[in-house]
């Protein structure tokens, strides 16, 4: 997860671009009853500097849903503390990945647009580095990968991962260590990748 420097515009620092990274660790693991996300604690700005807190949790519970977001802080925020998801009815359950495509994501996309997130920035001017924010997200124990143009992916092995240090974390997890333990492994390896490490689970 990344953040701005203070009073400097997006993207500009000292008259040059730089290039955001989405600097943070975050993985899930689908099983047959159930979800587990695991997510390192640090954010990093662009300059360097590291924040820990235990309020900055990247993995919110709304509603029905559980959320892990990596990336810009703004968006992040916005999904993760102001959104208010649809509710899942008994005919969304059959088919949960038409019900994410179809009334999950508009949702998110006005509640995104109506908080002042511009989905069109940097859109075309050949310096953003093509990725402003990922999610994670869990409903009815069935994860989802959802890009920053709100299109939605599952993984076919049930492994997931964003951030900096998440293809460290996903080599642990095919070498056999649990998501805890796999994000503990990425800390060790990815500068921007510290503890607690937080892990929810959500069962079908």
């Amino acid at each position: 997860m990344t953040i701005d420097p203070p009073g400097i515009p997006n993207g500009i620092l000292g008259g040059f671009f730089y290039e955001k990274v989405i600097m943070t660790t975050i993985i899930a693991v689908q099983y047959n009853d159930r979800c587990v996300i695991a997510a390192d604690n640090q954010v990093t700005d662009d300059i360097g500097r590291r924040f820990n807190h235990p309020d900055m949790k990247k993995i919110s519970e709304r509603g029905s849903f559980l959320i892990a977001g990596s990336g810009e802080v703004q968006p992040c925020d916005v999904v993760q503390h102001l959104w208010v998801p649809p509710k899942v009815t008994p005919k969304d359950k059959e088919d949960v990945y038409h019900f994410m495509i179809t009334k999950v994501m508009p949702s998110l996309r006005k509640c995104l647009s109506d908080n002042g997130y511009d989905f069109d920035e940097g859109k075309g001017d050949g310096k953003s580095d093509g990725s402003r924010f990922r999610f994670l997200i869990a409903v009815g124990g069935e994860l989802f990968d959802i890009a920053d143009d709100l299109s939605v992916c599952r993984s076919g092995d049930g492994i997931y991962g964003v951030g900096s240090g998440s293809s460290y974390a996903i080599g642990a997890l095919h070498a056999g260590a649990k998501p805890e333990k796999a994000v503990t492994i990425a800390a060790k390896i990815d500068v921007n990748t510290s503890g607690p490490i937080q892990v929810v689970e959500q069962y079908k």
